[in-house]
């Protein structure tokens, strides 16, 4: 599988597309599933609720966040997948998250979903076929194939994984 070409998404996600490195996308997406949730599983959960300086997230709420992207990208790929031409909206992260409430729920709990998330995600990306990962659609005002809302999925979870280790841990 090749990396997208800079027309099958907008330029924002380019900076998370740079991120994922060349290969197969779906070993990437289970690798990186693996390699997260031991970094996240380490996290004590008295740690959960730690924010790296006033006005940012904890780490429970990074992590809802992590959930929240993945579902929105998986249903983005979902859509452009089966040929749906409805334009997609978008979403405001900072209103998921003020709306998920994640300061209410454990690290082991917000761990466990994004498990079940990517791991679902992993299954419906293997059963695309070559017509299917360049199928394009739209979504916040801006052209996605499915094959870059994959790439933009890992790349998404390298940019945050690296914000907690660096920044929370």
């Amino acid at each position: 599988m090749h990396r997208p070409e800079s027309h099958e998404y907008g330029a924002y996600y380019g900076g998370y597309i740079d991120r994922v490195p060349d290969g197969d996308i779906l070993a990437t997406l289970a690798s990186q599933r693996e390699e997260f949730l031991s970094l996240v599983r380490s996290v004590p959960e008295e740690r959960g609720g730690h924010r790296y300086a006033p006005g940012k997230w904890s780490i429970r709420e990074l992590l809802g966040h992590l959930v929240d992207t993945e579902r929105v990208l998986g249903y983005r790929a979902l859509v452009i997948a089966r040929g749906d031409a409805t334009p997609l909206p978008g979403f405001e992260q900072d209103d998921y998250v003020e709306g998920g409430h994640f300061d209410r729920r454990t690290i082991a709990d917000l761990a466990d979903e994004f498990e079940a998330l990517r791991r679902s995600h992993e299954i419906l990306f293997t059963s695309f076929d070559d017509e299917v990962w360049v199928r394009s659609g739209t979504a916040s005002e801006s052209p996605f194939s499915t094959r870059a809302l994959a790439w933009i999925m890992a790349g998404h979870v390298f940019h945050h994984a690296d914000i907690l280790a660096a920044r929370y841990l």
